[in-house]
């Protein structure tokens, strides 16, 4: 996330936050019976999308259209919104660049304006601009302004979230659940609630795939299925790496838990974070892996091997990776099947003359 350039570090988000005193109110919420409540999102939109040039030069990444499981082409931005939404989430913070709010803005109303222009009358056109109208108005924005690193993009978000824990998804990844019905994030915060505490979703993934991703470790969870008590984090391990010091018990030969890109965070994290920010012996990005790690090692904080897939849509072929697997658990799902044989057929044909 953000770019390498160097500039001064703010210091309008040098926050005093005393960390112990904040989970004194924790442990007596917690013997009150108190009920964990996430009403707010944050998805992390700051960075140019470099890997999508020249496309994303143009346009916010975030902003690209894809196809969505409903059959309707939709910026990037609003499928995440909508995982977010679908999951009982009430306000979303949008990590951006700055100038970056009123662009989106303005986006989302000509987005508005244009499908009840062009299909007036239609009822999935009213319906569509209904839906674009509701998220705007749940739209909160701040603004990273210098890129920092990815920990110092969600600090970013504390002015708005507050003392509160917060869904947290990036801007750059989309996920389809395997469970009809039940969305990825859904699937995080139940667990989140259930435990009172933080909750990372996490997937499956080859050993060759290690480096590209966080990858950890940790003990399961005696009560709940897929879930784990996390006790090391490393942010891309070498292989080696990972085979003498992330083994998990129990997963499948030559599989290791990695991040999917998703997180359900109680406020303790900003203190953490804050504190890579202030600190004197860091340089360069406040990344958010070792702020993880101290979470974990201060209090509860899980894994939860999430039912689904999460796609990378940065990637060389992520974007057409991510709407095949859109088209495939939507609407379109024969339509799909039939296009993609077409193709394979079409260049096997091709590739024998």
């Amino acid at each position: 996330m953000g770019c390498a350039c160097l500039w001064n570090r703010p210091t309008n988000l040098d926050y005093d936050y005393d960390y112990e005193h904040e989970h004194e109110h924790d442990n007596l919420d917690s013997e009150r019976g108190f009920s964990l409540q996430i009403r707010k999102a944050v998805i992390t939109a700051a960075a140019r999308g470099a890997r999508l040039y020249p496309a994303a030069d143009t346009v916010q990444k975030a902003m690209l259209p894809l196809v969505d499981r409903d059959g309707l082409t939709k910026p990037v931005i609003q499928i995440i919104a909508e995982e977010a939404l679908e999951s009982g989430i009430e306000e979303i913070v949008v990590i951006c660049a700055p100038g970056d709010e009123e662009s989106y803005r303005r986006q989302f109303r000509a987005l508005r304006e244009n499908v009840l222009e062009a299909y007036r009358g239609a009822d999935w056109a009213r319906v569509q601009a209904e839906k674009l109208s509701a998220l705007e108005e749940r739209l909160r924005f701040a603004v990273q302004s210098e890129p920092l690193g990815y920990g110092h993009a969600v600090l970013c978000a504390r002015p708005i979230v507050g003392d509160e824990p917060f869904l947290l998804l990036l801007g750059d990844h989309l996920y389809v659940s395997h469970v009809a019905g039940r969305r990825c994030a859904e699937q995080l915060i139940d667990l989140a609630k259930q435990e009172q505490c933080s909750v990372a979703a996490v997937q499956a993934t080859r050993e060759h795939l290690v480096g590209r991703y966080g990858t950890l470790t940790g003990k399961r969870h005696r009560d709940y299925a897929g879930a784990y008590q996390i006790e090391r984090i490393i942010e891309k391990p070498a292989l080696s790496q990972a085979e003498t010091e992330l083994h998990t018990p129990g997963l499948r030969v030559g599989h290791y838990l990695c991040f999917f890109g998703m997180y359900v965070l109680m406020p303790s994290i900003f203190a953490l974070l804050n504190d890579a920010l202030r600190s004197d012996a860091r340089r360069g990005d406040v990344a958010l892996t070792p702020a993880l790690q101290l979470l974990a090692q201060r209090e509860q904080f899980l894994a939860l091997e999430v039912q689904g897939t999460r796609y990378d849509i940065g990637g060389q072929f992520g974007w057409m990776q991510t709407q095949l697997a859109l088209a495939l658990a939507g609407r379109n799902r024969e339509e799909m099947l039939a296009t993609v044989l077409e193709v394979l057929a079409d260049a096997a044909r091709r590739n024998a003359e």
